[in-house]
């Protein structure tokens, strides 16, 4: 299925600085970027960066005097989005695992998933397929924390999403990490462009490691799994950033946009 992704940011640049933008859509054995553009104005030389956390396409602008900085990225992608059953995986052992994977098990800054250890063992522990446990887990999220735009900050982590009850979608998509984690499940932070999401915007949620394969989850259920376009993924959001700032830099406006490029479309939820 073909999508039109695209994403308009504005920065006031008060002095030199750096940004680092994660904006670009990957490509996967399963998504395909059949053309794309970047636009900068006023001109500025863009280096790409190779990842040392995760899958990400990062860029890099230096800008050396102050102005009003504007970045456009359009895309053309074809995500196979492959609908299966995955109720027949079994769950592997850690002993077994591939030694990648493995990071993805760890507590990590906003994923605290050893605070979580009992909480997501009295719920889930009992379920024995994996993707049972997790499919639950994510609905469970669903029913029990209010989805409140704006609620959270950047410091919330998944133990205060807990507390609190409320969050946006990377709060919803730490605590099914966390929640993961804790039952020795990987799991990993999915950022990426929205097909249906209400304001457009970037869009976080989380895959699981099942039975050597990952698994795209979304405890918001805010857009259908097959309307995803994967910009990252990383230990939580701290690897995968839309945009880290140095310098005297004010973000002032972003547009964000996933149109479909084809008919047809059947939207697939868990």
């Amino acid at each position: 299925m073909k999508f039109n992704v695209s994403a308009q940011m504005t920065y006031d640049v008060r002095s030199a600085g750096t940004l680092i933008l994660n904006i670009h859509a990957l490509r996967t054995p399963t998504q395909a970027v059949l053309e794309e553009t970047l636009t900068v104005d006023p001109y500025l030389k863009v280096e790409e960066l190779f990842a040392v956390n995760g899958e990400n396409r990062i860029i890099r602008l230096e800008v050396p005097e102050k102005s009003i900085v504007q970045i456009a990225y359009e895309a053309t992608v074809d995500n196979d989005f492959e609908v299966k059953n995955h109720t027949s995986r079994e769950e592997i052992m850690v002993g077994k695992m591939d030694p990648a994977v493995l990071p993805y098990l760890y507590p990590s800054r906003y994923c605290q998933s050893d605070k979580l250890f009992r909480l997501a063992n009295n719920l889930f522990g009992h379920i024995a397929n994996p993707f049972e446990k997790v499919v639950t887990l994510a609905n469970w999220i669903n029913k029990n924390v209010e989805y409140r735009s704006g609620f959270s900050n950047a410091q919330t982590s998944a133990y205060d999403t807990v507390t609190e009850q409320a969050g946006v979608c990377r709060d919803f998509a730490h605590l099914g990490i966390a929640l993961c984690r804790a039952l020795t499940i990987p799991a990993r932070y999915y950022t990426g462009y929205a097909y249906q999401l209400k304001p457009g915007d970037f869009h976080a949620c989380f895959e699981a490691y099942i039975g050597d394969e990952w698994i795209l989850f979304d405890a918001t259920r805010l857009v259908p799994l097959n309307g995803l376009i994967k910009i990252a993924t990383g230990r939580d959001a701290a690897d995968t950033a839309i945009a880290n700032i140095f310098g005297d830099i004010l973000f002032t406006s972003m547009q964000v946009k996933c149109e479909l490029a084809d008919e047809n479309f059947e939207p697939f939820y868990y």
